[in-house]
């Protein structure tokens, strides 16, 4: 079986940028980035198949070594079809983001931003005792007071994260619309 080396660069050129795309922040980037990987993966799976052969269908006289294999391509069939649902789905995603916030960029996560923190302080903090060994607590006091001040300002930050105005229903659903008052009922009225 021999592969054409220029589908194989495309190939993998338009999966590396696709999986570039999906890593940036921007969801309308993510979607093109779903769209061209999709292709390039497709692509992938069609130029390793060989060379095109007779087609797949088995009645006598038909040699079989000739025939080329309909896997590859029911498998670049059904990849297409799960391309155009993930693509309907970041579209529907991108569309109700810009509904909501006037834009299509994802936030950073405020308990994501505090994980991580945790984390940086719990490796700095091994990083000091280790190298203050035989000091004791008062050799790197200072770093640790440090270290508190961050997470006193991470705090703070988390908390006027969750006193953000409104809704969180009315800014996820879309708030209702208002509604009109009602005439009073006069007393003639038969209704």
């Amino acid at each position: 079986m021999t592969v054409s080396l220029t589908l194989l660069i495309c190939a993998v050129v338009l999966t590396a940028v696709g999986a570039v795309l999906l890593h940036a922040r921007s969801l309308t980037r993510v979607l093109m980035g779903v769209i061209v990987c999709g292709n390039g993966v497709n692509l992938l799976v069609l130029a390793t198949t060989g060379r095109a052969g007779a087609p797949p269908l088995l009645y006598p006289g038909v040699a079989r070594a000739r025939v080329t294999d309909p896997l590859p391509q029911a498998i670049v069939l059904t990849a297409v079809v799960i391309t155009l649902a993930t693509t309907a789905f970041v579209l529907a995603m991108v569309y109700r983001s810009s509904q909501l916030t006037g834009t299509d960029f994802v936030q950073d996560d405020v308990e994501d931003r505090r994980v991580v923190l945790r984390a940086e302080i719990a490796e700095e903090r091994a990083e000091l005792r280790e190298r203050h060994r035989g000091e004791g607590p008062r050799a790197w006091r200072d770093e640790r007071r440090e270290q508190r001040r961050r997470l006193r300002a991470d705090r703070a930050f988390q908390a006027r994260a969750r006193d953000a105005p409104g809704d969180l229903w009315d800014d996820i659903l879309g708030a209702d619309p208002p509604q009109s008052p009602r005439p009073a009922r006069q007393e003639n009225d038969p209704r």
